[in-house]
């Protein structure tokens, strides 16, 4: 498939390391992992110590050494190195969500995200959506956007079955709901760009989002996009007389851990988004499809392929149940290769060979797109009680 390519990583969390595992299964693409930057240099010399690559010093000096770069980093940072690497001419491959809001640094300190106009944040990410967009399009880069729910093989197949029967789907729910984010960083809009509509949110949202254009190819030739949206969002752990039991994240600073979203698509049919961070008992993961012609239900986490009853937490000191349980004790739903159930795998997989031949992504910039513009747009319905808000249309 011709050179070997050299991928430089930005950021160095928990995406980032399963982004690098997922990476090993890759295969007839010649390539490797040359290295890593993170903004905390700390984080980025124990990842690569672990591993045996580089360490940069910055995204700047890594973008010289490597012919594309997996974006890791939070969300706030991915514009300023999605435009670098497109002027470099790089291949990129970007975490979800494409963007997040945040201020200039300089008033860092006084920003309150749930307090800002949702419409000054609307205007600023429509702005950065456009700005991405053409830069990609423009130097004629890769782009794989990675939405692990696209990626995973039950959303392939019903993406299969809908577009092999020329299926119109009606409607569709989906949901992520957990009991906190992992990052650190999530609770504090600055970085993360908003709570649970954006960080879980994004998810279902870009699975359905996804399957109405596969859709739309599959009966008209062309995607069929989202055209509105109304949405609330809630921080339930800040309620009056709420009492924290221990088993939630309840550190938020000014975002939400609970939200909904209704979109309306161009032909009419709806899709709805649940998001939360207030669930237990593990990651609650799913879509279900609704069409003309089948009913599909797609569970991407809790799995029950196998299913372990462990009587005494102490004896799995050390073994992976799942993820986001709160005890290891009583009937476990035990992951297996999360990694390819996730998606990660499948979507490293498809980017390296759309780098490496040419073919695009499954998941793209469009899709990256309509699904930040959607968020903020709900972003926008939430800050006015609901009320129905058109979605900004960019690119074909």
């Amino acid at each position: 498939m011709g050179k070997k390519l050299r991928i430089g990583m930005a950021g160095a969390g928990f995406i980032a390391a399963a982004h690098y595992d997922s990476s090993k299964t890759v295969y007839g693409v010649d390539f490797e992992i040359a290295g890593i930057t993170d903004i905390i240099p700390e984080k980025a010399g124990s990842f690569a110590r672990e591993r045996g690559i580089a360490c940069y010093p910055d995204f700047e000096e890594m973008l010289k050494d490597v012919d594309a770069v997996d974006i890791c980093t939070p969300p706030f940072a991915h514009a300023d190195n999605i435009l670098a690497a497109a002027s470099a001419h790089k291949g990129i491959m970007c975490e979800k969500p494409l963007l997040g809001y945040s201020p200039e640094q300089k008033d860092w300190a006084d920003f309150n995200g749930m307090e800002t106009s949702k419409e000054l944040m609307l205007t600023a990410i429509s702005q950065k959506t456009k700005d991405v967009y053409e830069a990609v399009k423009q130097n004629g880069v890769c782009f794989t956007y990675f939405e692990n729910f696209v990626y995973t093989p039950q959303v392939q197949r019903e993406a299969e079955i809908v577009s092999k029967t020329k299926a119109q789907i009606l409607r569709m729910t989906g949901e992520e709901a957990h009991k906190g984010n992992h990052a650190g960083y999530s609770n504090q809009w600055r970085f993360a760009g908003g709570g649970s509509l954006i960080s879980t949110g994004s998810h279902p949202l870009g699975a359905i989002l996804y399957l109405k254009r596969v859709e739309g190819y599959s009966r008209l030739g062309r995607p069929i996009r989202p055209v509105s949206v109304s949405a609330r969002i809630h921080t339930l752990t800040k309620c009056r007389d709420y009492e924290d039991k221990g088993f939630l994240r309840c550190d938020y600073h000014d975002v939400e851990d609970y939200g909904w979203a209704h979109v309306v698509f161009e032909d009419g049919t709806v899709g709805d988004v649940i998001a939360g961070a207030t669930v237990l008992g593990g990651i609650n993961d799913y879509v279900d499809v609704f069409a003309a012609n089948h009913r599909t239900r797609i569970t991407i986490n809790p799995v029950t392929l196998m299913e372990t009853y462990n009587p005494k937490a102490s004896q799995f000191e050390g073994i992976y149940a799942n993820c986001m349980t709160s005890t290891d004790e009583g009937w476990l739903k035990m992951g297996i290769d999360e990694n390819y159930l996730f998606g990660y795998k499948p979507e490293m997989q498809d980017a390296l060979e759309c780098l490496a031949t040419g073919r695009q992504p499954v998941s793209g910039i469009e899709l990256a797109a309509d699904t930040i513009l959607t968020i903020y747009s709900g972003y926008l319905s939430a800050e006015r009680g609901g009320q129905e808000v058109v979605i900004e249309r960019i690119g074909g």
